[in-house]
């Protein structure tokens, strides 16, 4: 795979994003190659760092088994979170801030030290463990109708799109994740259910291969970084004027207000 041929994805996907039209999927340029597909990530996320984007954090996708064995793969697979994508409990977004939006309900977790270690143990991982929340994700794809498979949704940082915050946080001890039930709720209706278990069969799982992943990679979770684990249920549509609540038994609930759609320009 030659730099220009993961540039010219790249390209691809920045322009869907700052012009709000998606585009076709990148695979016709780099295949289903996953390294390239980081590459490429990699690419818009130093673009987006050098135009003053502020790191915050990771998310993690394809935690669910199902979803595995449609787009082929056997591993999660991440991308990066910026300061101006986390909202607070019960605020609203812009639909037009969204591209194809779906919602999933999370378990995010919150670090208070570094993981540096590519063979990070659970344990280990559970000390870097500051408390966690319940989260609401909307996900949003800048590929075309999501067509997407393995090496667009990588490339596309994960079909990420912005995230929000619930309460109140709470510390590991004493939470069984697995078993923790969760409701998706939209325009108070429940549309999506699931549990801890969903998620690789315990959300800390899945930030145990993350912590493990950026290690290797170079690039460890860091002491402050939000680490949304991934969905708890199915993925919920998102239109204008939706309100979204998630509610996860034992840990708490979190809410947002999707705005009316508008004819302004998507955020770069």
């Amino acid at each position: 795979m030659t730099a220009e041929t993961t540039i010219a994805a790249a390209d691809r996907l920045h322009e869907a994003a700052r012009s709000g039209t998606p585009c076709e999927p990148v695979r016709d340029l780099i295949g289903l190659d996953l390294e390239a597909a980081y590459q490429v990530q990699f690419h818009n996320t130093r673009r987006a760092t050098d135009a003053g984007r502020r790191l915050v954090g990771r998310k993690i996708g394809l935690t669910s088994r199902a979803v595995q064995q449609q787009l082929g793969v056997d591993q999660p697979d991440f991308g990066v979170l910026f300061a101006d994508m986390e909202y607070g409990d019960g605020e609203e977004v812009a639909f037009d801030r969204l591209l194809q939006p779906k919602a999933e309900a999370e378990i995010a977790f919150v670090l208070k030290a570094d993981v540096l270690a590519p063979d990070a143990t659970p344990t280990e991982v559970c000390r870097a463990v500051d408390y966690v929340v319940p989260a609401i994700e909307i996900v949003g794809s800048r590929v075309r109708t999501w067509d997407i498979r393995i090496s667009d949704t990588i490339a596309d940082n994960a079909s990420s799109g912005c995230y929000v915050i619930g309460g109140p946080p709470r510390r590991l001890e004493g939470l069984d994740l697995p078993a923790l039930g969760m409701v998706l709720a939209r325009n108070g209706t429940a549309a999506s259910y699931g549990s801890g278990a969903a998620c690789l069969g315990n959300p800390l799982n899945a930030v145990v291969w993350l912590a493990r992943t950026c290690a290797a990679l170079g690039m460890p979770l860091r002491a402050g970084d939000v680490v949304l684990s991934g969905a708890l249920g199915p993925m919920v549509p998102v239109a204008p004027g939706d309100r979204l609540e998630a509610r996860i038994a034992g840990l708490g609930a979190v809410s947002v207000a999707i705005g009316a759609a508008a004819l302004s320009e998507k955020n770069p």
